[in-house]
């Protein structure tokens, strides 16, 4: 009887301290939102890092936090035009931002669109950009005043040049129109070429409709909406990778977080850009074999005519430096700042954007 008791009296003890160590579990609840469709590479880049490690790296560490994710994309909560703008109110605790849609509120995220022909590496526009984000003040605060931490860089593969008619020459655009999203529009001036601005969802059938003559567009965009049936001769001018985003979180919901969730998730989310990358690199490659069987026809821009091209453009630099000095920013160092970071990492400028500022 008394082995019997001892025996109770030990299932007892077990069974009380079960309740007792799943009570040590505490639950984080997070928001991680986009106003784009986990299909495309930067969301799923955000679901593959973050959403997909944190936990496993909480447990890892012994750690008694997890967290619950509410997974929000494909405009659920916002839409693209207000991505900083749901991060800084805390619609979403964390999410992407494309500051390519932000001009007036961030600038000087937007550096590389004033900036073609620089580097058609995404890795090294991550690179730079990350590097611009831990030394200069200026590109931190744009992020601060908005109540938004920055982890890292969106990163796109290199435009190039989808077109109705084969492409040898600076030559065989003139008179042409050719369809651009935004600041990219800047980038045929001096060819005697017409931009017309327009998004992807419109470059099909505006290109189908007559609308347009050709797209400067990055692959990954092009191949998933079939640009290159409408427009099938496909001219590799590597006119750039740029960023035009990032992953970020709300600052005030950040700084909430208990201190070891923060040093467990900050090289997660860091690990964001090299992932958003490689899917990048994957789908460029898949999607440029894709083009070929599907009857494009791919051709190179000749060293010399990509050289013409970066030449005959206004000088965007100089109107960006221009106008961040009218804002009390410095913007002639931070462009050549900018540009010594591309040089440094192994970026081989066709214009050196620096000079005649």
């Amino acid at each position: 009887m008394k082995a019997r008791g001892l025996i109770l009296a030990a299932a007892a003890a077990i069974a009380l301290a079960a309740p007792a160590s799943a009570q040590q579990t505490e639950t984080i609840r997070l928001t991680i939102g986009s106003s784009h469709p986990p299909v495309i590479p930067w969301v799923l880049a955000m679901r593959n890092t973050v959403v997909q490690k944190t936990n496993a790296a909480l447990q890892a560490k012994g750690s008694k936090y997890r967290i619950e994710w509410n997974e929000a994309y494909g405009g659920v909560l916002y839409n693209f035009e207000n991505t900083i703008e749901a991060i800084e109110q805390g619609i979403a605790d964390f999410g992407w931002v494309g500051t390519l849609w932000e001009p007036a509120k961030m600038p000087l995220q937007n550096i590389m669109f004033a900036t073609p022909f620089v580097t058609d590496d995404p890795k090294i526009a991550v690179r730079v950009m990350d590097q611009l984000m831990e030394k200069n003040p200026h590109f931190k605060r744009e992020w601060e005043t908005q109540n938004a931490i920055y982890f890292s860089a969106t990163s796109s593969d290199s435009y190039q040049l989808f077109t109705k008619f084969p492409v040898k020459s600076m030559a065989d655009l003139k008179g042409k129109k050719i369809l651009a999203a935004g600041a990219v529009g800047a980038w045929m001036e001096g060819l005697g070429a017409t931009a017309v601005n327009a998004g992807i969802p419109n470059f099909y059938n505006m290109m189908q409709t007559g609308l347009g003559d050709g797209v400067v567009l990055i692959p990954s965009g092009a191949v998933p909406i079939k640009l290159h049936e409408v427009a099938p001769h496909v001219t590799y001018a590597n006119l750039g990778a740029v960023t035009f985003g990032a992953f970020a979180a709300n600052k005030k919901k950040w700084e909430s977080l208990p201190q070891e969730v923060r040093d467990t998730m900050l090289p997660i989310a860091r690990e964001y850009a090299a992932t958003n990358i490689g899917i990048v690199q994957q789908r460029e490659k898949a999607g440029l074999e894709r083009m070929k069987k599907e009857g494009a026809r791919i051709a190179e821009l000749p060293a010399d005519e990509r050289n013409r091209w970066a030449a005959a453009m206004p000088n965007l630099a100089k109107t960006w430096a221009d106008a961040a000095e009218k804002r009390g920013q410095p913007g002639k160092q931070i462009m050549q700042e900018y540009m010594s970071l591309m040089r440094a990492a192994g970026a081989k400028p066709a214009r050196d954007w620096d000079k005649g500022l």
